[in-house]
Parts: structure tokens; sequence; C-alpha cells
């Protein structure tokens, strides 16, 4: 009697939770979204170029990236300007110092050759990662941005355009003058 007892409330239990599962399921599956329209998501693009032009935020990390570069290049000139100085006075002078002082200059010359070599190597080591990580910054503004613009445009994805990657884009779906507009009006330049 207890093992018919321990079936039957087994099955009620089980029949209890297929209708708990079956009634919140069916009322809480989502309709249908308006993200597909006859079976085709909506798809936005937005120029990148354009981005980078007018977007006053990518302007100013693009300006800081060039004066570094061209700190770098004053103070890789300076250490080649140095090198040529010293090749140039033991050309001129060369003739009249002992054997011991041309190799001491010599050795100079290729101390000064590898101070530029490991310099320039540095500097644009740290140039490339500088500028990777003010990229990534931009890179988030864009994404923070666009799921925020996202949330009542209901596109499915949102591209940046590409021409050696697109091949045909219908302009009533570009949003680059959204996008500008709306990553300049959240940027607040530093003072």
């Amino acid at each position: 009697m207890k093992s018919i007892s321990w079936i039957v409330n087994g099955v009620l239990a089980v029949a209890v939770i297929v209708l708990f599962v079956l009634h919140f399921n069916g009322s809480s599956a989502p309709a249908k979204s308006s993200i597909a329209t006859n079976g085709c998501a909506n798809v936005a693009y937005f120029e990148i170029d354009s981005i980078q032009n007018n977007y006053e935020f990518f302007k100013e990390v693009k300006s800081a990236l060039q004066v570094k570069d061209m700190e770098n290049t004053k103070q890789l000139t300076s250490l080649k300007n140095e090198y040529i100085a010293k090749y140039q006075e033991l050309q001129k002078n060369g003739q009249y110092l002992s054997q011991a002082e041309v190799a001491s200059r010599q050795q100079d010359l290729v101390k000064a050759e590898k101070n530029y070599t490991s310099k320039e190597q540095q500097l644009s080591q740290e140039l490339q990662e500088e500028s990777f990580k003010r990229l990534q910054e931009v890179k988030k503004k864009i994404e923070v941005y666009l799921a925020q613009y996202n949330k009542n445009k209901q596109f499915a994805y949102i591209f940046s355009s590409n021409p050696d990657l697109m091949y045909y884009k219908d302009t009533a779906y570009d949003i680059t003058s959204d996008i500008i507009k709306g990553l300049n009006s959240e940027y607040k330049p530093k003072k």
C-alpha cells in the first residue's frame, strides 16, 4: 500500500511540475521582437572614417599620439645627430689620433649606435602600447554609446563600414550622424 502511495505521489508531483513549467513558460514567452521584419534582422551601420574625423574625443586622442610621436622623433633626431657629429669628428681628426684613441672613439660610435637602436625600439613600443590603449578607450566609448543608442532603436546589429568588407549598403540605415552627435554631446574635453 505504501509503495502505491509513493508512486501516485510521484506521478502527481511530476504532473504539478510539468503544469507549473508549462503555465509559466507560456505566459512569459517573449513576444515576437520588433527586430525581425519579414524574417530579417534590422541592421544599421556607421562610417568609421566619419567618426574618426568628427568625434572630438578621437581627434584629441589622435592629436596626443601625434604629439608623442613628434617628441619621440625629436629624441631620436638628437641621438642621431650626436652619432653623426662623433662620426664626422672621427673622420676629420682620426688621422691625428693614436690607434688607442681611434679604437676608443669607434667603441663610442658603436655604443651610440646601439643606444639609438634600443631607444628607437623602446619609443616605438611605448607609442604602440599607448596607441592601442587610447584607441581601446575610443572603441569602448563608442560601444557604450551604441548600447545606449540602441535601447530604443532595436537594431540586431550595428556595424562600422569598412570598404574592404562591405559590398553594398543602403544609406537609409546609416546612423553615422546620430552617433557623432551623441558621442560629441557626451564628450567632456579635458581642460
